[in-house]
Formats: C-alpha cells, structure tokens, sequence
C-alpha cells in the first residue's frame, strides 16, 4: 500500500576527490572527482521511510544539479506518494514539461539530470513502501501497470504501448526460473577498476594482477589520448590476461569519425569487444558510419553513457549505430525513461550492458538489469555490468554481481 504525502526534500551535494589518485581518469576526463546529487524525500506517514535517489557527477558540476533539483521540488512536496505512482507517466511528464524549466532541455543536461536523482527516490521510497528491492518491484509489477509509467512521446514509430505489453507478457513465461538464476549465481560484469588512463604501468599491472587473482575474466581499458600509448598499454594488458579473456576499450567521446576508424584499426591486434564512445554522443551518423567499419575488424561499438534521452537511443538504434546499448540509471530519466530504452532494445535486438561507475551507480543500475533478464530480454548472451571498485563502495565477486 503506498501511503503518504510527501514533506520535505532535501538534496546534498557529495563529492570524492577521486583525482588525487587517477581513478576515474580517461581520455575526456583527466581530474574527475567523483560525485553526486544526493536527494532524500521524506512523508508524512508513520513509517518513517525515506526515499534516496542520485544523480552522478565529475565534482564542481554538482552545485548547478543541485540548482536544478531545488527547482523541482515544487512538483513534489505536499503531493500524496499514491497520487504520483498511481499515474507515474503523468507526473514524469510534469517534471520533464515543466513550461519554463523545460527551455533550458528539454528532456537533457542539467534540469534531466536532477529529474532522474528526484525520481530515482520516489522508485526507491515506492519499493521500500512495498517491501521490496527495486528489481523485484519491477519484476513483480503488472505488466499493464508497469507500462502505464512509461512515456512512450516521441518512440511510438518505434515502440508502441501496446508493443511494449506484449515483450512484458512474453517475459512472463520463464520468470520464476530466471529470477532464481539471478539470485543464485549474479550477473555477468567486468572490471574498470585497473586500467584508468592516469595509472602508471606500475600500477596497472598490480591492479591487473589482483583482479586476474580474484577470478576476473573481462576487463576495460581506457584509450584515446596517445595511440603508442594506448597500443603500448593494450598490448601490457593483453600479455597480462591472455589470449582468452574479454577485453573491451573505451575512448570517451575523444575522436573525429575518421580518426575513430584509423585508430581502432590499429588497435584491432588486440582483439577488443568493443570501441566505447568512439565520438560525440550526439553523432548518431557518426556512429553509424564507425560501426559499419569496424564489422570486418570484428570490433563492436558500445555507446549511451551519456546518452541523452530515449529519442536518442531509439535513433542510435534505427541507424545500426550501435552492438552494446549502455543505459545510463543517472542520465536517462529515472526508472521511467530507462525501461523504455531496454523495451525498445529488446524489440531490436541489441544487448544491454549498463554503464556505472563510483557513487552508487554501480548499485542502481544492477536492478534495472536484473529486471531486463528477468521480464524483458531473458538472455544473458554478449550482456555483462560494469563493476568499478576503486571508485565506489561494494563487493566485487568473481565476474558477477549478486543481490
């Protein structure tokens, strides 16, 4: 039963000077601190429950999402938490329509950054009502009433209401045996966390030594900024693990589409899985082109962290532009938005494989994905979740997460 009428908002601005130590640096980022909007929604009701949502940023930005969140909170406070849920698509579209806020997006940067933190605590607050952790909320739900909370404006030429129903009612069969399987064995993941482009070698290889000791199979390396170096680096890391292990790059945002092409072919002797972000995330051509390249290379193309809406991804996904969908828990619009990108994902057949980092998305974004294999995708082929654990408080266990 959900209850009661929202009081107080608060929001902090956290921050983790990740810098220090190189940890999260890449060929975009070089001095990134770790951080978060961090929003706590409290009610009326006796329960005392509180709802907890974020939003995740790179350090001074924080005080402008921030900004951005207060400005919200007018559409929230004194209004009853059943209201808002039990018309969740309606609300959505209040906050990412708002008449005057809406001009500074609509629906992307700063003001849809805190829609996502402010919504990721009514989700939260909701399954806490409920008894539940987010995924099995998620999984649980109806699948008419989980498709009442989506907006499906500006997707229908791709994904209809009614469409998204009928992959939700194909999803029911075979649940119960899937949702074991999560709780039983995890989810497939690879590690970021020893191969940041500001570690030295040293440090690499102790890194790299460490998670081949603890049973990792698939790792990330970050590229873009010097190609000796990176062919340097790539090649010290696939001595390192092998022939057989996963190895995936990610060149944050850093090339032109032609420089993409030539790079990548040059790093193709080490035979990655895929070219995270090869370009601008809002080249939808651009990515187009290098996926079509890279095909004779066997190289994929891995794209959405910073991905700015469902239009977006549905445009990404019409054009072929991408292999490996990266939803992002903090980016994309809350839960909301975020199911109708794995919706529409699974319409064209593309794996999700989450982007996460420091700062809880590691820990958000596992639901969202337990809930695609469960009531959505149902296959675990070319899927895996990001595990960083030098940026972000959790347990990394043995190439899968568990819950």
């Amino acid at each position: 039963m959900v209850r009661g009428r929202i009081s107080r908002l608060s929001v902090r601005d956290v921050r983790f000077p990740t810098s220090l130590g190189g940890h999260g640096s890449d060929a975009m980022h070089t001095d990134p601190d770790y951080s978060a909007a961090y929003v706590v929604l409290e009610t009326d009701a006796e329960d005392g429950l509180k709802g907890y949502g974020i939003t995740f940023t790179l350090g001074k930005g924080t005080e402008v999402v921030v900004c951005a969140v207060n400005a919200l909170a007018p559409h929230l406070l004194n209004k009853d938490l059943g209201d808002i849920v039990g018309d969740f698509r309606g609300f959505y579209r209040q906050l990412t329509s708002d008449g005057q806020l809406r001009w500074i997006g609509p629906e992307k940067g700063v003001v849809h950054l805190a829609t996502a933190a402010v919504l990721n605590a009514v989700w939260d607050l909701w399954a806490k009502q409920e008894g539940k952790p987010l995924w099995k909320l998620l999984v649980d739900m109806d699948p008419r009433k989980l498709v009442s909370c989506l907006d499906f404006r500006y997707i229908t030429d791709v994904l209809t209401e009614e469409e998204a129903y009928e992959i939700l009612q194909k999803g029911q069969v075979g649940k119960k045996e899937r949702e074991e399987q999560m709780l039983a064995h995890g989810y497939p993941a690879y590690t970021t966390s020893c191969a940041w482009l500001g570690y030295s070698d040293a440090t690499l290889k102790q890194l790299c030594s460490k998670a081949l000791e603890d049973g990792w199979t698939r790792f990330k390396v970050k590229v873009g900024a010097d190609l000796q170096d990176d062919i340097r680096r790539c090649r010290l890391i696939r001595n390192m693990i092998g022939p057989e292990k996963t190895l995936m790059m990610d060149a944050n945002q850093r090339w032109d589409v032609p420089e993409a092409v030539e790079w990548m072919a040059k790093l193709a002797e080490f035979k990655p899985l895929w070219i995270e972000e090869p370009t601008s995330p809002d080249d939808i051509l651009g990515h187009a082109t290098i996926s079509k390249a890279l095909v004779p290379l066997g190289i994929g193309v891995a794209t959405g962290e910073q991905c700015h809406n469902r239009v977006i991804f549905k445009q990404l996904l019409q054009a072929k532009a991408l292999q490996f969908l990266q939803i992002d828990s903090c980016r994309l619009g809350s839960v909301n938005e975020n199911l109708s990108v794995l919706l529409m994902a699974k319409k064209f057949d593309i794996p999700v494989c989450p982007h996460a980092g420091g700062v809880g998305l590691c820990e958000l974004v596992q639901h969202l994905i337990i809930f695609d294999f469960v009531s959505v995708s149902a296959s675990l082929k070319d899927r895996y979740i990001r595990r960083v654990g030098r940026v972000c408080n959790h347990m990394e266990t043995r190439n899968s997460v568990c819950f």
